[in-house]
């Protein structure tokens, strides 16, 4: 399927990365084991799947714009989550109903063939707030069978088509079949500034019925958005990043939140929710999606955060942003626990002295009390009861972060060119940040841990052929 401006756009987006990508690639801060836009702007993971022998994964991409702009989905590829292929657009804001971008979604795989479900963004000109008008928010299915490219586009809900009571910000459709039948939560905004979840149930793929809303019994946040609903080990989870949830000295510090409630009883009938826990405590994690690939839940995340006063220096090069590594969730009680997915260990090289970590792997055990010092730039420090992540330089805008922690007793670190991600007690609770040491900077500097450092290989990415 294809239209003349979807082909003047991938000239477009073609010129730009030939043109953008040599100098973005050159960038110090590049990284080597994340996945990235080859230029422009990335934010959340879309459309994680396993179809066949292939991984996709698909993110939010602004190709013409450095801090956003128009929205594509980007494309990689993966056999082994370790050797990705970068492939060319796969869906372009080129449909009536997504003409200012084709926002978040996800994908539904069935005989091979992949179901894309997305969000349209449409911007009425006039003097409108954007949010209770003046915007299409519009639910479109993208049909691809070969996972390359689109053959159908369909619009399958507009805004008279949502329940009553709503704002124009209904976005972010997560699919999937249950029981001989398709499910649906969408995230959403009320007229009284409520955020809460919108379950909608098919037996198509294309006519949607609306069921009910998930949400709590107080106010908790003004939008939910970017949701997934799913089980692990029997246990429910509902992950949203809500917005408009009060700052609190060691929980909410970003400017948006990202976690899950633990849902009890029938997403479809009589349910509860649990307590919110925030999956990622550091300066950048929001927009997590995840798949089920056999019997582990997968995850990648958006190594960001929408509308924080960060002046990240990859911007001068023309590119900003990536995604967390992948990762598998698994269940403790009603909790979460994350740690990078078994591929991840794959890309370890020799282990090395501390002192010369810059891209590295680390697992430690912690005394009582300790510190470490990365590339004389990022500082973790412990103590019973409290964990905490500054900067020391590079930190382009982050401060500190505060983490409740009973006692510290295990330490899982990836460090790549320009991020870490930290994983506490066995993944019980994690932080993500980007930071940006000097470029030759190396070493950690440890007290109160005995540690082992490997260092990590590359994450090799080739270009699709034509």
């Amino acid at each position: 399927m294809s239209n003349a401006l979807q082909r003047d756009l991938e000239r477009l987006v073609a010129r730009v990365e030939r043109e953008d990508g040599p100098q973005a690639a050159a960038d110090p801060f590049r990284q080597t084991f994340h996945l990235m836009p080859p230029v422009g702007w990335l934010n959340d993971p879309n459309g994680l799947c396993r179809c066949g022998d292939w991984y996709h994964v698909f993110y939010q991409y602004g190709p013409f714009d450095v801090t956003g702009g128009v929205k594509h989905w980007g494309h990689y590829r993966s056999r082994d989550l370790l050797h990705w292929e970068a492939l060319p657009v796969m869906l372009y804001p080129d449909q009536p109903w997504d003409i200012h971008g084709v926002y978040s979604g996800s994908a539904l795989v069935e005989d091979g063939t992949l179901y894309l479900y997305y969000t349209g963004n449409v911007k009425h000109a006039g003097n409108y707030d954007y949010i209770k008008a003046g915007r299409g928010h519009n639910t479109a299915l993208a049909v691809s069978k070969d996972g390359v490219t689109v053959e159908s586009n369909t619009l399958l809900m507009e805004n008279k088509d949502y329940p009553d009571g709503l704002t124009c910000h209904v976005r972010d459709p997560k699919v999937w079949a249950q029981d001989g039948k398709y499910y649906m939560v969408q995230g959403a905004r009320t007229l009284d500034d409520h955020g809460q979840l919108l379950v909608f149930e098919s037996t198509d793929k294309f006519n949607w019925t609306f069921l009910q809303a998930l949400k709590t019994p107080h106010h908790f946040g003004y939008m939910w958005e970017c949701p997934d609903l799913f089980c692990v080990d029997g246990q429910w989870f509902l992950v949203c990043s809500p917005q408009g949830v009060p700052h609190e000295e060691t929980r909410f510090q970003n400017v948006y939140s990202c976690g899950y409630f633990p849902l009890h009883g029938d997403f479809r009938g009589e349910y509860s929710l649990g307590e919110f826990v925030e999956m990622d405590l550091g300066f950048d994690f929001y927009a997590p999606q995840t798949f089920q690939d056999g019997d582990r839940r997968l995850m990648f995340g958006w190594m960001g955060m929408p509308d924080a006063d960060y002046t990240n220096p990859t911007t001068q090069r023309g590119w900003q942003h990536c995604l967390t590594v992948p990762c598998e969730l698994r269940r403790q009680g009603d909790r979460l626990v994350r740690l990078p997915a078994v591929e991840v260990t794959a890309l370890r090289g020799a282990a090395i002295p501390a002192h010369q970590a810059q891209v590295f792997d680390l697992e430690a055990m912690t005394e009582p009390r300790g510190r470490m010092v990365f590339r004389d730039a990022a500082v973790l420090e412990w103590q019973p009861g409290l964990v905490t992540l500054s900067f020391l330089e590079g930190g382009a805008g982050r401060t500190l972060r505060r983490v409740a922690v009973d006692q510290l007793n295990a330490l899982r670190i990836l460090g790549d060119r320009s991020s870490l991600e930290i994983f506490l007690n066995d993944g019980q609770q994690v932080l993500s940040t980007r930071y940006y040491p000097q470029p030759e900077a190396q070493g950690i500097a440890i007290t109160g841990a005995q540690a082992r450092v490997w260092e990590m290989g590359a994450m090799p990415v080739t270009q699709a052929e034509g």
